[in-house]
C-alpha cells in the first residue's frame, strides 16, 4: 500500500514539475484533491503526521489549552497559491480563507508575473514598536531631553529583560519621544522603545519591556505611566514586493494587452484619490495576506491594523499599491509595487503551537520572518494584481461565475461530489442563485432516477 502510494505521489510530481522544482503547475487547480496533497507533500517533504495536519491538525485538548472557554474547532479550507517566483525562487503559499477565488487570483496574477521575472522584494530589520504613555508630566520638553539622555541604561534594561533575543542579534534598537500637547485629557509624553524581534512576532517581548521601563520613566520625567503596551503600525518592521509585467502578457481574445494594463493602472489611481474605493481595493490585498497568516499561525488582526494604519499615514486613507505604465526593456510594461507593515513571526506562540501552522511553515520552506514578510507582500500585490486585472478586463463577476456557482451549490444543499454539475449549469445560464441551484438540482435527480 506505501510502495503504491509512493508511486502514484513520483508519477503526479514528474508530471507537474517534470524538470525541477517549480510552483509554476499548470492545471493544478483540475487535480484531484488526493493529488494535489500528494503533489504539495512531495514538494516540501512532509511526513505523513505532517500530511494528515492539512486535514485539520487542532485536537480539542489542544484547542482547550490555547484559548479560554473552548467548546470546539472552526475550520477554514486550506489551499495552495502556485506560480509565485520571488526573488528567483518558486514558492507555493499555503492560505486558509473561505472567500472564492481569492486563491485562483492569485495563481492567475503570480503566472502575469512570471512574464517579467516574478517579484522582487525586500524588508526592513524587524523592528517594533513598545509605547509608554506619560501622565501629569511637569514639563514636557525637559522630560523628553532627560529620556532621552538616559538612552544607554534604559537599552541595557530593556536588553536585560531578552536575553535570548539579544543572543540572537536583537534586542534595544533605541527610544523616541512624541510630546502630545492637544488630547481631550491635557499634554501627554509618549515613550516609544525600538526593538528588533528577529524571527517572533514581538508581542509578548514588547509588552515585557515596556513594563519593565515605566517606574525609570515615570522617574525621569515626574509623570505617571498609564498604558505600557506595543503599536501595532509597525511602520519600522515594514516589507515589500514589486514586478515590471510586458503589457503583451495581458492580451486575451479579443483585448489586446495594453488597454487591460492601461485599465489597472487607471484603476489605482482611483483607490490613491478616493478613501471609499481605496478601503475596497486594500481589503482585496489582504485577501492575499491574511490566508497566508491565518495559514502560518500569526496574527492577522495585528496585520490588517497595521495596513490600514499606514495607508492613512499622510491624513489621507490611500491605496497600498502603486501600479504604471512604464517603458520596458521589450517595450510598454505595467509597474507594481507594495509597500506596508508586517510584523509576523516563524518562532513562538500558534505559529509553533498549532499543528497545521507548522506544516505550513514547511510548506512555504522560509528561514527568517523577514522572509515570510516578503513573500506575504507578494502575494498582496499578486492579489491585487488579479484583482484589477478581472475589473479591467471583463468586470469582477464574470470572472467569478464559476466559483460563485459552487458556492450557491452548496448553499443549496447539493451533496459534495454533485456541486460541479450543477455549477457549471448556473455559470452557463449566469444565474447564479441558490435557488436556482435547488431547482437544477431537482431536476438532475428526476433525470438520474429515469435513468
Amino acid at each position: 500500500m506505501a510502495g503504491a502510494f509512493r508511486l502514484t505521489v513520483y508519477s503526479l510530481v514528474s508530471d507537474l514539475m517534470p524538470e525541477k522544482k517549480t510552483s509554476r503547475l499548470s492545471g493544478f487547480y483540475a487535480k484531484p484533491l488526493t493529488e494535489r496533497i500528494a503533489a504539495v507533500s512531495e514538494w516540501a517533504e512532509l511526513s505523513v503526521v505532517e500530511t494528515a495536519t492539512l486535514s485539520g491538525g487542532l485536537t480539542p485538548a489542544l484547542a482547550n489549552q490555547m484559548v479560554e472557554n473552548a467548546i470546539g474547532m472552526f475550520a477554514l479550507p486550506f489551499g495552495i497559491g502556485v506560480n509565485l517566483l520571488i526573488n528567483g525562487r518558486d514558492y507555493l503559499a499555503p492560505m486558509a480563507v473561505e472567500e472564492p477565488s481569492v486563491i485562483a487570483a492569485v495563481g492567475n496574477a503570480a503566472r502575469l508575473a512570471r512574464a517579467g521575472g516574478g517579484f522582487q522584494t525586500g524588508s526592513t530589520p524587524s523592528v517594533m514598536i513598545g509605547q509608554v504613555q506619560l501622565l501629569d508630566v511637569p514639563d514636557l520638553a525637559v522630560a523628553a531631553q532627560a529620556v532621552l539622555a538616559a538612552d544607554p541604561v534604559l537599552g541595557k534594561l530593556v536588553d536585560s529583560q531578552m536575553p535570548s533575543m539579544v543572543a540572537r542579534g536583537g534586542g534595544f534598537r533605541g527610544i523616541e519621544v512624541r510630546p502630545l500637547h492637544d488630547t481631550p485629557v491635557g499634554p501627554m509624553l509618549i515613550v516609544h522603545l525600538l526593538i528588533d524581534c528577529m524571527d517572533a512576532m514581538g508581542a509578548n517581548v514588547i509588552n515585557t519591556a515596556v513594563e519593565a521601563v515605566a517606574p525609570l520613566l515615570e522617574s525621569l520625567t515626574g509623570g505617571r505611566a498609564n498604558l505600557r503596551i506595543l503599536s501595532n503600525l509597525t511602520d519600522r518592521r515594514r516589507a515589500w514586493a514589486e514586478c515590471t509585467i510586458p503589457v503583451s502578457a495581458f492580451a486575451t481574445d479579443p483585448v489586446e494587452g495594453f488597454s487591460v494594463a492601461k485599465g489597472i493602472a487607471d484603476a489605482n489611481a482611483f483607490a490613491w484619490a478616493d478613501p471609499y474605493r481605496a478601503a475596497t481595493h486594500n481589503k482585496g490585498i489582504m485577501n492575499g495576506i491574511d490566508p497566508i497568516a491565518i495559514a502560518t499561525g500569526n496574527d492577522w488582526r495585528a496585520i490588517e491594523a497595521g495596513a490600514h494604519a499606514y495607508a492613512a499615514r499622510d491624513g489621507q486613507y490611500r491605496s497600498l499599491t502603486d501600479w504604471r505604465l512604464v517603458d520596458g526593456s521589450g517595450g510598454p510594461a505595467l509597474f507594481g509595487r507594495i509597500e506596508l507593515p508586517l510584523a509576523v513571526g516563524i518562532v513562538g506562540g500558534a505559529t509553533r503551537v498549532h499543528p497545521t501552522a507548522q506544516t505550513a511553515l514547511k510548506i512555504l520552506g522560509v528561514t527568517t520572518a523577514r522572509e515570510l514578510a516578503e513573500v506575504m507582500a507578494a502575494v498582496g500585490l499578486a492579489q491585487n494584481l488579479g484583482a484589477l486585472r478581472a475589473l479591467a478586463a471583463e468586470g469582477i463577476q464574470h470572472g467569478h461565475m464559476a466559483l460563485h456557482a459552487r458556492q450557491a451549490a452548496l448553499a443549496a444543499g447539493v451533496p459534495a461530489d454533485q456541486v460541479d454539475r450543477v455549477a457549471a449549469q448556473l455559470a452557463a445560464e449566469e444565474n447564479v442563485k441558490a435557488s436556482r441551484a435547488a431547482e437544477i438540482w431537482a431536476a438532475q435527480r428526476g433525470e438520474d432516477n429515469e435513468q
